[in-house]
């Protein structure tokens, strides 16, 4: 549908509702974007020497990451449907709120702004704290972890989960705990208000992907999905 996609429209959709209608798919350029994706992906497990046995994709429901993780998929020559795909609920967009949801794009900052000051507090009633979505986000690690341990995993999510998420790798990084053996256990350990507050600096740009860690890169597509390989 022409003009219907939520990046061209500067719209903020972030409900499930909303998120999972069909008219807020990927536009042309967001397929293109996937496309080299997978592209990078690829090189990225050839340079390891990873089997595509080995390769699993997890995606959040939501349209756009869907049609995302069907793109990379295809590059890759992977069956969408087959087990080594998995949508997981815990990686959906975070969801900002009724007064925000279908609003401009230029809501954005005010939500960064008090996540800045108090990542706990909620942006209104019904919305999600940084720290809600840290706590489902480590909910769908550990999901990963135990279903696909020694797999190199590409997950597919959106702008806010990626920051936050990758703000929680590089503390658990820096901040290792003797009494932490899991992922999970070490993603708990660092969801801190001092932590969190900081997720904003490790925003990803439309089409970008990064390393963040050995074994380990972002990926940010149109219509704020994300992948990250880990």
């Amino acid at each position: 549908m022409a003009g219907a996609f939520p990046n061209e429209r500067g719209l903020i959709v972030s409900s499930m509702e909303n998120g999972t209608r069909p008219e807020f798919q990927l536009a042309s350029e967001g397929v293109n974007q996937a496309e080299l994706a997978g592209e990078l992906f690829q090189k990225e497990l050839k340079k390891y020497d990873i089997p595509l046995d080995n390769v699993r994709i997890c995606y959040s429901p939501f349209s756009r990451t869907t049609q995302t993780a069907k793109v990379v998929a295809a590059v890759l020559k992977l069956p969408f449907d087959g087990p080594q795909c998995k949508v997981l609920e815990d990686l959906r967009e975070r969801f900002f709120g009724p007064s925000f949801e279908l609003m401009s794009h230029d809501r954005y900052s005010d939500i960064w702004d008090l996540d800045e000051k108090d990542p706990l507090m909620r942006p209104e009633e019904g919305g999600e704290s940084v720290n809600d979505v840290a706590s489902r986000l480590t909910k769908a690690l550990a999901t990963i972890e135990l279903e696909f341990k020694g797999c190199a995993i590409l997950v597919v999510s959106h702008g806010d989960p990626l920051q936050i998420l990758q703000t929680m790798f590089n503390a658990v990084n820096h901040h290792r705990e003797p009494s932490c053996n899991d992922l999970a256990s070490r993603f708990q350990a660092v969801q801190v208000p001092s932590i969190l507050s900081q997720h904003r600096k490790y925003a990803l740009q439309t089409g970008e992907l990064r390393a963040v860690a050995q074994n380990l890169l972002l990926y940010r597509t149109e219509g704020a999905a994300s992948a990250e390989l880990e």
